[in-house]
């Protein structure tokens, strides 16, 4: 069992001063307080640098050497992402570019009137992503597990203007089931990760990377209940300043047996997301045994 908590790292001071960074002279200075940052995890979250040094070397099948100096360029691209998104959703002065490349497959999921899904993983900025997804003209729903702590997630909300973006939290009570039949009743998006859960979720094993890995069954079971289009969508950072959003062709698995329809959904997910892992290895922010 991953073990992942449904929690985020990260404390409102923290916050507060990249936010204060921000205004006052943009992302770079930020850019540069981060490397200082990413020393203290670098040296001090052992049990993360663990999991990424065995991702790096048995997974990727980079060297040792390699797979070292990733761990630390991992730690500095997460707090990159952090940082634009705070920089981009608060209206700060930002010098980002961003490439859409296809869009059009969600404006056509738009256009069809039965709302959607856009799954993810935490491979680069999905942040960044809901923010970009503003483009459809829709609502974006964004599900997720009520993990962050409160009092940065409001702080967050002041700041970046988040609530534009609506979060589903999941329940044990399952009355997100019908906050989401009633969100693609509306023509809305739904929008979640398909690469973690917690213990006591559903899962499903199939062969990423070259070994098998539990995958939560929840987003596909949603996808083939209420067979309505589905994309998979990644948001990566290609260079210091720049986004490349990829959105896969939408497709409607409603002609599919049901039965054999969460495989057939599993299987193109994880093909899917193992070619951008390997593509952008180092935006990989999974940080625990994946594969355990």
């Amino acid at each position: 069992m991953p073990a992942w908590e449904g929690k985020s790292r990260g404390n409102k001071a923290g916050y507060r001063v990249f936010v204060w960074i921000l205004k006052q002279g943009g992302v770079r200075p930020a850019y540069f307080l981060l490397r200082f940052v990413t020393l203290y995890f670098f040296f001090f979250s052992f049990s993360a640098s663990r999991a990424l040094y065995s991702f790096y070397r048995y997974r990727i099948g980079f060297g040792w050497i390699k797979s070292f100096f990733s761990i630390y360029q991992n730690y500095y691209l997460l707090g990159q992402t952090l940082i634009d998104k705070v920089a981009l959703m608060s209206g700060t002065n930002n010098p980002f570019s961003f490439h859409f490349d296809g869009e059009e497959n969600l404006h056509q999921i738009v256009k069809q009137g039965k709302g959607g899904i856009l799954i993810s993983g935490h491979l680069g900025s999905w942040d960044m992503a809901g923010h970009l997804l503003k483009r459809l003209h829709t609502a974006i729903n964004i599900v997720i597990f009520d993990g962050e702590h409160e009092q940065i997630k409001s702080y967050l909300e002041r700041v970046t203007g988040e609530k534009a973006v609506k979060f589903i939290i999941i329940k044990n009570d399952l009355s997100h089931i019908y906050e989401i039949s009633g969100a693609l009743k509306r023509n809305e998006l739904i929008c979640m990760h398909a690469d973690r859960f917690l213990p006591g979720n559903k899962t499903k094993r199939h062969l990423f990377l070259g070994r098998d890995a539990a995958f939560p069954v929840g987003p596909f079971v949603l996808a083939s209940t209420f067979r309505v289009p589905v994309s998979f969508v990644f948001a990566v950072k290609e260079s210091a300043l720049h986004y490349h959003f990829f959105a896969s062709e939408a497709k409607d698995y409603a002609n599919q047996p049901k039965p054999a329809l969460m495989d057939i959904m599993l299987n193109e997910y994880v093909q899917e997301l193992e070619i951008k892992t390997r593509a952008f290895p180092r935006q990989w922010f999974n940080f625990y045994d994946f594969w355990k």
